[in-house]
C-alpha cells in the first residue's frame, strides 16, 4: 500500500489477551462486510446482527443486554432520552382510530405528546385514575390498544396495582407500557407484574451523574421487537456509544447509590412528616403514605425521590425559602449524586384524578452528600419558611 492508503486503511491488531474490565467504546456508522454475498444478505442478520451503526454497536449492545437481564425482558432498545423511550413505547402500536388510556399522574411531557401529537394521528387519548382499577375498566374498550402506567406517579407518587391493571388491559387486547424511572429495575420489575413494555430514563439513576441524556425501552417478548426496531429505523433514532459507555460505568455503582439515597430519604421524610408546616409527605416507602401497601407488596426497594405538601399558610413561602439552601441545589430532574429541590405545579396536569390539595408541592431528590449536611440544610429551609409564615398577614 502507498502511504496515503495506509493512512486510511487500519491494520488488523490482535485483541486476544486484552481482557479489560471496562467496555470498549465502539464508534462507527459504516459496517464492513467480508464479501459481496455477506453484504447482499445483510438483512438476514436480524435485530441481533450488525448492519449499520444506527442499529447498534458492541458498546450499545452491552448496555442493552445488561438492561434486558435486569428487566427480565426479551430485548432492549436505547433512545436519546427517557421521553423518547416513552414515545416509542406506544407509537409502533397505535394507528388512526385507536384509543390510548394514560394514568392521570404520568410525566407531563408524556401528556403533552399524547395531547398534541397522538391526536394529530387520529388517535383518541383518555386519562384514567391510576389508583382505581374500576375507573380503567369503565373507560377501556375494544379500540384501546395501549394502557400507559407510571408507578409511582410523577410528583404525587400514586402507586398503581400493575397486576390488576394488566389483567384488565389484556382482557381487552391492549398492551401495557410502564415508565419505571423512579424505581429502576433494581426496585421494581414491571414485566414480571404484567407489563408488556417498560421504559427507563437512563438520564437519571442508572447513569447517575447528571451528565447525559438517554432512555431505554425493554419489551417482554420477541413479537414486540420488530415493530419497535422498524419504527426506530424509520425515525432515525440512535444513541452515541460514548454516552452508552458512561451509562455502563455509572450502572456499576447503581446499587450502592440507590441504597444510600433511599436511606437518606427515609430520614428526611420521617422528619418532614412530623413537622407542623407539612401537611403530607408523599413517599411510598413511608408507612402511612398513600400507596404504601401496594409498594410493599410489589416493590423491592425505594429511590430517593419524594414530594412534600405544605400547609396552605406555608405553601406561598416555599419557593422563596429555597434561596437559603447550601447543600441542596435547585433544579429539575433527579437521580444524580447531588440532592435537588424543585417546586412543582400539580393541578394543570390532572383530568381524571383531580388534585384537591395545594397546587404547588415540593419535589425532593436525595443524593449522596453527608446526611448531616442535608439535615442542616433542611433545618435552615424549614426555619425560613416558618419565619416567613409568621410574618405574613392573616386573612
Amino acid at each position: 500500500m502507498k502511504d496515503l492508503t495506509q493512512c486510511v486503511v487500519n491494520p488488523s491488531v490482535a485483541t486476544e489477551g486484552f481482557d479489560s474490565l471496562s467496555v470498549p467504546v465502539h464508534r462507527g456508522s459504516t459496517i464492513l462486510f467480508a464479501n459481496a454475498e455477506d453484504y447482499a444478505k445483510r438483512g438476514e442478520r436480524g435485530h441481533a446482527g450488525y448492519t449499520y451503526g444506527l442499529y447498534g454497536t458492541p458498546t450499545t449492545r452491552t448496555l442493552e443486554a445488561k438492561l434486558t437481564a435486569l428487566e427480565n425482558g426479551a430485548w432492549t432498545f436505547l433512545l436519546p432520552s427517557g421521553q423518547a423511550a416513552n414515545s416509542f413505547a406506544v407509537l409502533p402500536f397505535l394507528q388512526a382510530g385507536d384509543r390510548m388510556l394514560i394514568a392521570d399522574t404520568s410525566y407531563p411531557p408524556m401528556r403533552d405528546f399524547a395531547n398534541h401529537d397522538l391526536v394529530k394521528f387520529g388517535i383518541e387519548v383518555d386519562y384514567y385514575d391510576p389508583t382505581d382499577v374500576a375507573d380503567l375498566e369503565r373507560r377501556i374498550d375494544g379500540r384501546t390498544k395501549v394502557v400507559w402506567c407510571e408507578s409511582p406517579g410523577s410528583t404525587t407518587m400514586e402507586v398503581q396495582d400493575l397486576p390488576a391493571i394488566a389483567a384488565v388491559a389484556h382482557r381487552h387486547g391492549a398492551l401495557v407500557s410502564c415508565d419505571n424511572s423512579w424505581a429502576t429495575p433494581l426496585n421494581f420489575k414491571p414485566l414480571d407484574h404484567g407489563a408488556d413494555l417498560v421504559t427507563e430514563a437512563l438520564t437519571k439513576y442508572i447513569s447517575g451523574h447528571s451528565d447525559l441524556l438517554m432512555g431505554s425501552l425493554t419489551v417482554r417478548n420477541e413479537a414486540l421487537i420488530t415493530p419497535v426496531r422498524s419504527a426506530l429505523g424509520r425515525y432515525g433514532i440512535g444513541v452515541s456509544p460514548d454516552d452508552a459507555s458512561l451509562v455502563l460505568r455509572g450502572m456499576e455503582t447503581l446499587g450502592v447509590r440507590m441504597r444510600q439515597a433511599s436511606e437518606g430519604t427515609m430520614m428526611l421524610a420521617e422528619r418532614l412528616a412530623g413537622h407542623p408546616l407539612v401537611e403530607q409527605v408523599l413517599y411510598p416507602a413511608l408507612p402511612g403514605s398513600p400507596g404504601h401497601a401496594v409498594w410493599k407488596r410489589d416493590f423491592l426497594g425505594a429511590s430517593g425521590v419524594f414530594s412534600v405538601v405544605f400547609t396552605p399558610a406555608a405553601t406561598p413561602h416555599v419557593q422563596h425559602a429555597l434561596d437559603v439552601l447550601r447543600t441542596f441545589a435547585i433544579g429539575a430532574s433527579w437521580g444524580g449524586t447531588r440532592s435537588l429541590m424543585a417546586p412543582m405545579p400539580v393541578k394543570r396536569n390532572r383530568t381524571a384524578r383531580p388534585w384537591t390539595g395545594e397546587d404547588l408541592i415540593l419535589r425532593i431528590s436525595v443524593g449522596l452528600e453527608d446526611p448531616s449536611d442535608l439535615q442542616d440544610d433542611l433545618t435552615a429551609f424549614l426555619d425560613d419558611i416558618a419565619a416567613r409564615t409568621a410574618k405574613a398577614p392573616t386573612a
